[in-house]
């Protein structure tokens, strides 16, 4: 069917179709605009345990030991050792926690070639390996005595009790927040570390390296909607040349209705069990969407993912005009492929109660189902876009087809039984191009317009 499309139309018909993505679809993304740094608002053992136990399986327990504190850091931080031999006195290379230990020393955490792998991990030593681990061992070294005995004035210990250089690493951790307030208490001549402190101070590594979560900060914090609204408007329309010659391809030769493309850079890294993703291309729609949340007493983190959705925009649509929300190429049977300005919110609830609810409030205040239709967020789609990697009632099995190049992606989503299909489209194009594949959950009703029904 031909259709006339002003700016305006072309513009909505664009997020119409890279919201819902035809079976051969993709996601693209900006790399400029690296994540923000996330809200500070305190983090819990609780949800550091949790994290590295989503993650990496790594489950702390009481009276941990120093050697298996090594080897959950050096896990969590995807630590490896080089080929190069390093001798322990104490530990030989059959011991299970040899690897992890040689990893931390040759990346000058451990700094002893003894390593009491068996002890009992105390409390000031967990912060010393945390902190080197963290990068902030230079700084610590800068401190000088009066600057070190003002921080240690709020542990429990006295600097005379350790040696000068233990004594820079704790005050250093104190400045910088690597030991919350919250354990300044357990900082004991001689305690053990708890498996709450042990849990804190990998995350607080975590996050120094950049390898924790990455988020705007919560639905409710006051300047959630200035930092979204920052977000959108710094992101621009992707631009990943070597991948997309892939991609549009595939969408010329009519392999593919469509993709989006997207950058690694900018993902949440949430836990999976209490996140999900919901996309759209309307900054108001996003705004509103967050005080639709907080109305309903629902918290959650924020990440903000810049996509690019491209699809065929045929030529008895008009002359398409480009603007900062899109951009067109003509291919060679004169019609163009049109890239689209859109987004990416991951979403991180508190509980996963939170998370399942999340469903019926879009199905009830933004999910269109006639024309001028009243109550409904500003820009809301007939089919909603918004998908899970964890199970959910009332959601829809489907695959994700994803190619990676760099840091940049293009992913497609699939009915399942039409997942071969859309890989052997890309191989076509490329034979030697790797698509990746997975299972994951979406909205009934982008499920539904994948099997070509309207609502």
């Amino acid at each position: 069917m031909a259709i006339k499309a002003s700016p305006l139309g072309k513009l909505l018909l664009a997020s119409t179709l890279s919201a819902a993505l035809f079976f051969p679809g993709i996601t693209a993304v900006h790399a400029e605009d690296i994540a923000a740094p996330a809200a500070s608002k305190d983090i819990s053992s609780s949800e550091y345990a949790t994290f590295l136990q989503d993650k990496f399986g790594i489950t702390l327990t009481a009276n941990v030991t120093k050697g298996a504190f090594i080897s959950d850091l050096a896990q969590s931080l995807r630590l490896e050792p080089t080929a190069d031999p390093v001798v322990f006195r104490d530990l030989p290379q059959s011991n299970p926690y040899y690897n992890a230990a040689k990893a931390l020393y040759q990346t000058g955490v451990l700094t002893s070639d003894t390593v009491n792998a068996s002890e009992p991990l105390g409390a000031v030593n967990a912060v010393q390996i945390a902190l080197k681990a963290a990068g902030l061992k230079e700084l610590a070294y800068t401190y000088p005595q009066d600057k070190v005995e003002k921080a240690l004035a709020k542990l429990p210990l006295k600097p005379a009790a350790l040696g000068q250089q233990a004594a820079q690493e704790l005050a250093a951790a104190v400045d910088t927040g690597l030991l919350p307030p919250a354990y300044y208490g357990e900082l004991k001549p001689g305690a053990k570390a708890s498996a709450d402190l042990a849990a804190v101070l990998i995350g607080k590594a975590l996050t120094f390296k950049g390898q924790y979560k990455h988020y705007l900060g919560y639905v409710s914090d006051p300047d959630i909607y200035a930092k979204l609204t920052d977000a959108f408007e710094t992101s621009d329309i992707i631009h990943a040349d070597e991948l997309q010659k892939i991609v549009d391809a595939a969408l010329e030769q009519n392999l593919v209705t469509g993709y989006n493309l997207k950058d690694t850079r900018y993902e949440p890294n949430f836990v999976d069990s209490l996140s999900l993703v919901y996309g759209h291309s309307d900054l108001t729609h996003a705004l509103q969407l967050i005080g639709l949340l907080r109305s309903e007493g629902i918290d959650a983190k924020v990440q903000f993912e810049p996509k690019t959705s491209a699809f065929v925009y045929l030529k008895e649509w008009g002359d398409p005009a480009p603007s900062d929300l899109y951009e067109v190429k003509q291919i060679a049977n004169g019609n163009y492929i049109e890239y689209a300005k859109e987004y990416d919110i991951a979403f991180e609830f508190d509980n996963a109660a939170d998370k399942q609810r999340f469903n019926s409030i879009v199905l009830a205040y933004a999910k269109k189902n006639e024309e001028n239709q009243k109550g409904l967020l500003s820009g809301s789609w007939w089919q909603p876009l918004y998908y899970s990697l964890t199970e959910l009632p009332d959601y829809k099995l489907i695959t994700n087809n994803k190619i990676q190049i760099g840091h940049y992606y293009a992913q497609s989503f699939s009915l399942k039984e039409q997942s071969p299909a859309v890989i052997d489209g890309f191989q076509k194009v490329d034979p030697s191009v790797t698509v990746e594949h997975y299972d994951f959950w979406a909205d009934v009703p982008f499920f539904n317009y994948l099997n070509g029904e309207s609502l």
